[in-house]
C-alpha cells in the first residue's frame, strides 16, 4: 500500500464513487426523460420508476452521510483519547469536528502543540493537515 500524506489521502471508493453514483445519475436521467416523454397510459409507471430512481439516490447518499458521521464520532472520542493521554487534560472543546478529524493525521509529537496552534489561529482542516510534517496514516477511514 502506498505511504499515505498530506497529497494523497483522500479517501475513493471506486465501487461507490466511479460506479454506483453515475449509474444512478444515468438512470435517474434516462427515467426523467422516460417521464417526460411517455404517453399518458405509460405516465404512472414511468413516474413511479423516477421516483424509485431518485428514493434510490437519496438512500444511497444518506448511508454514506450515515456512516461518515459515526466514523467522525469514533475519531473524536479516539482523539479526546489520545489528547487525554498526552496532556492529562481534555481536548478543548472549541475544536471543530472537522478539526479534529484533520489532527489525526498528525504525529503524537506535533499533536498537541498543533491542536493550540489550530485553536488559537482557527486553521481549517486543510491548513492543519498541510502543517503536519510527521504524516500518521488512516488507512481505516470509510
Amino acid at each position: 500500500m502506498q505511504e499515505q500524506n498530506f497529497k494523497n489521502h483522500h479517501k475513493m471508493v471506486p465501487g461507490f464513487h466511479y460506479v454506483v453514483l453515475p449509474a444512478l445519475l444515468l438512470l435517474i436521467g434516462a427515467a426523467a426523460i422516460n417521464f417526460f416523454t411517455s404517453s399518458e397510459e405509460n405516465c404512472l409507471s414511468a413516474g413511479l420508476i423516477l421516483i424509485s430512481l431518485i428514493v434510490i439516490m437519496l438512500l444511497a447518499s444518506f448511508v454514506r452521510s450515515f456512516a461518515l458521521r459515526a466514523q467522525d464520532r469514533a475519531i473524536r472520542a479516539e482523539e479526546n483519547f489520545r489528547y487525554y493521554i498526552l496532556t492529562g487534560k481534555p481536548f478543548p472543546s472549541e475544536l471543530s469536528i472537522h478539526q479534529i478529524i484533520a489532527l489525526r493525521f498528525a504525529s503524537d509529537d506535533e499533536f498537541v502543540a498543533l491542536a493550540q496552534r489550530a485553536l488559537d489561529e482557527k486553521l481549517s482542516n486543510k491548513q492543519i493537515k498541510a502543517a503536519i510534517s510527521l504524516w500518521r496514516p488512516d488507512y481505516y477511514r470509510a
